[in-house]
């Protein structure tokens, strides 16, 4: 899907004015790291801001000090969606302070490291898309762009403390939910330099106009006009989980399912291979998950905070799971979900089969879809606006300035 490079640069110049430099800092962990880097510098060169932006794949940056590829071959990012691929999650919790720690140990090299990229790029503002390493971030742009501000973006619904997200060092904060807020303030961050906006950041794609009669509608890819359909989709690189749900939900017979597997070539085969008692259809990777996602009336999948806004922007309800095998950064969002009832979340997959009848209730499905229709995440268009005044903000923090967005 994307093109790789080392680190990824990426740049455009609108005016003839000399631009404002912006580095924006990604990784390629679960994917939802890069998709939300593009997405909002796709934006801001579609709005013409006269800002240059680069963006560092700070996994690339760091390959020589990674821990997990000395000692196994692979990237960390590699052995983590490897882990999202296969479920091998249950031990997540107790891994996360162990990493947190070597972290801390390459914490000098880590910086030193960064504050020589930042001498050879000279931006005048940093943006960390990433969680685990703001501080190392925020400490090295000081150290080596003492004018330039640090602003870190949230793309979890929420901060798991210590150390995922939100740190002493953080500077600038721009957080999807009232909750991460709530947890920016707790820390003792200035108000006036903790932002709002009102979800995660989505590709714009999803905000275009929806194409009724479009290639991708249902009876183009062999589907009902008419039948409940549910989209299952479990992350770029699939999971064997949707095996399961595709076993448990193959006898339902007013159903049908779109499954899309992402590069998981082996399990869409398999899935093409299972027969169920109603339409289905099988996709690979997409680029156009937007597409399948209008077509469909729900959404089953894991409560990751990209799929999950994706899918209630096109006002699809979720069905998603909440255990010991959740990503501990991804458990608010499933109390998130129930609490704002925008989904059904079961304890395990094993319970889809009661949670997809609750869905096929018409008077239940229109009273999710209501719910989710009204969330109105316009965050993609709110934090360029932010990003445009932080450079007006004065150093030293004085209190009653800047503005919070709601």
């Amino acid at each position: 899907m994307h093109p790789q490079s080392a680190p990824l640069l990426t740049g455009f110049r609108d005016e003839p004015t000399a631009p404002l430099r912006m580095t924006f800092v990604y990784f390629d962990a679960g994917g939802g790291h890069r998709s939300a880097t593009q997405a909002l510098a796709s934006v801001i060169a579609v709005e013409g801001r006269p800002w240059e932006i680069s963006c560092l794949n700070l996994q690339k940056l760091l390959d020589g000090i990674d821990l997990a590829r000395q000692l196994t071959g692979y990237r960390i990012q590699d052995v983590y969606n490897a882990m999202l691929a296969r479920r091998w999650t249950i031990g997540a919790e107790q891994l996360l302070p162990v990493f947190h720690a070597a972290v801390r140990l390459f914490h000098r090299r880590i910086v030193r490291l960064l504050e020589d990229f930042w001498r050879a790029s000279q931006p005048e503002m940093v943006v960390s898309l990433i969680p685990n390493f703001n501080r190392a971030l925020a400490e090295s742009v000081r150290r080596a762009l003492p004018s330039a501000p640090f602003v870190t973006i949230l793309t979890d619904l929420a901060d798991y403390p210590p150390h995922l997200w939100i740190e002493a060092e953080s500077e600038y904060l721009i957080c999807g939910t009232e909750r991460a807020v709530e947890q920016a303030l707790a820390m003792g961050h200035p108000p006036e330099r903790v932002f709002r906006v009102s979800g995660m950041i989505l590709n714009p794609a999803f905000y275009e106009p929806g194409d009724e009669g479009g290639t991708k509608n249902r009876r183009a890819l062999g589907l009902d006009a008419e039948r409940p359909t549910g989209l299952v989709m479990f992350g770029g690189q699939g999971a064997r989980v949707m095996l399961d749900i595709a076993r448990r939900l193959s006898a339902f017979e007013n159903l049908q399912l779109i499954f899309l597997c992402g590069h998981n070539e082996e399990l869409a085969e398999r899935l093409r291979q299972t027969r169920f008692r109603f339409p289905t259809h099988v996709e690979g990777f997409t680029e156009r998950v937007q597409d399948y996602m209008r077509i469909s009336d729900f959404f089953i999948g894991k409560p990751g905070p990209g799929s999950v806004s994706e899918a209630l922007q096109t006002g699809l309800p979720v069905v998603v799971e909440r255990n010991a095998w959740t990503l501990p950064q991804e458990r608010y969002n499933a109390d998130w979900i129930r609490e704002n009832n925008l989904g059904i979340v079961v304890p395990s997959f094993r319970q889809i089969g009661a949670a997809v009848e609750r869905m096929l209730d018409p008077a239940e499905l229109a009273r999710y879809r209501a719910n989710a229709a009204a969330l109105k995440n316009r965050a993609v268009f709110e934090i360029p606006e932010i990003l445009a005044r932080i450079p007006q903000d004065k150093r030293p923090t004085v209190a009653g300035q800047g503005e919070q967005v709601h």
